[in-house]
């Protein structure tokens, strides 16, 4: 039986979390919902507010993870970057959206590649 689309998601996001946080990236919050959307990951590196898609796959025969960012995600991630923002009174923020994309194995090595600036 495969292993659910949840966990392997819950994985890639501490993944990335873990990823952000060596490069020094201070992880302000996880999983924040606004309504029917989410961002995974919002951080910062000090200069800029950061929202992080994840994505995490465990192969590319379907396509790449990030290729699964559609416009219609792009819109949701926006509206909720837009309510985080909003609830911190951070609107003079300078904000960016980012994606990182995990590709696992079956022996749980993983891929990451980061697209900086990936969606505005």
């Amino acid at each position: 039986m495969s292993e659910s689309t949840r966990k392997i998601g819950n994985r890639g996001e501490d993944l990335a979390a873990a990823y952000l946080e060596e490069k020094g990236w201070i992880i302000l919050d996880r999983n924040y919902f606004f309504e029917k959307a989410e961002v995974d990951i919002v951080a910062t590196d000090t200069k800029w507010i950061i929202f992080v898609e994840v994505k995490t796959r465990t192969g590319t025969y379907f396509g790449h993870p990030e290729e699964f960012v559609t416009p219609a995600k792009e819109a949701k991630i926006k509206m909720a970057a837009e309510a985080w923002i909003y609830e911190r009174k951070m609107e003079t923020a300078i904000v960016r959206f980012d994606i990182i994309s995990i590709i696992e194995n079956k022996t749980g090595e993983h891929k990451i590649t980061h697209f900086e600036d990936a969606f505005r």
